[in-house]
């Protein structure tokens, strides 16, 4: 499993986007180290788009806090979950994620195991997803990560994260 003082691995990743007038631009495959180069970022993972937790608590606490991330150097707030990158930009829409939170989608699951943080969840009709974490990255490096216990959400929140930022 990833830890502090790793490097970030290098996947390929995706992102998709309404373009002005609504016609879509995407998805867009990108490189996680050239995004992350020489930037402060936090990247969040959970199991699931559409799913309680992730949906009424995770996103949004990211959403509301985005600007105090922001004001101590977050370039930019990634939440990564093994959904493609479609169903990662209907569910930013509907939760009014703005440019605060990009939603990307990790669709094969290969950052999640890249990170060793892939779970099976597939007892419960899910199949293998990305546990509930979150990592402040600074230049490719990580600086810090908190991965929650099974059923869990005590550490990988926003608030938990700004902590980390601040100091």
């Amino acid at each position: 499993m990833i830890k502090t003082g790793d490097t970030l691995p290098d996947v390929t990743l995706y992102q998709y986007s309404n373009g002005e007038g609504g016609c879509a631009i995407g998805p867009n495959a990108f490189s996680l180290h050239a995004r992350c180069k020489q930037k402060k970022v936090v990247i969040f993972g959970l199991p699931g788009a559409f799913t309680p937790t992730c949906s009424q608590r995770h996103v949004p606490g990211y959403v509301a806090a985005a600007q105090d991330l922001f004001a101590v150097g977050v370039a930019e707030i990634l939440c990564v979950s093994v959904n493609d990158a479609f169903v990662m930009n209907a569910w930013g829409v509907s939760l009014q994620v703005g440019d605060e939170v990009m939603m990307i989608g990790d669709g094969n699951g290969e950052f999640s195991e890249a990170l060793g943080l892939i779970q099976d969840l597939s007892a419960r009709g899910m199949g293998r997803r990305s546990q509930r974490y979150a990592m402040l990255v600074d230049d490719l490096v990580v600086r810090h990560i908190a991965v929650e216990a099974p059923g869990k959400f005590e550490c990988s929140d926003a608030a938990s994260m700004l902590a980390v930022c601040k100091l």
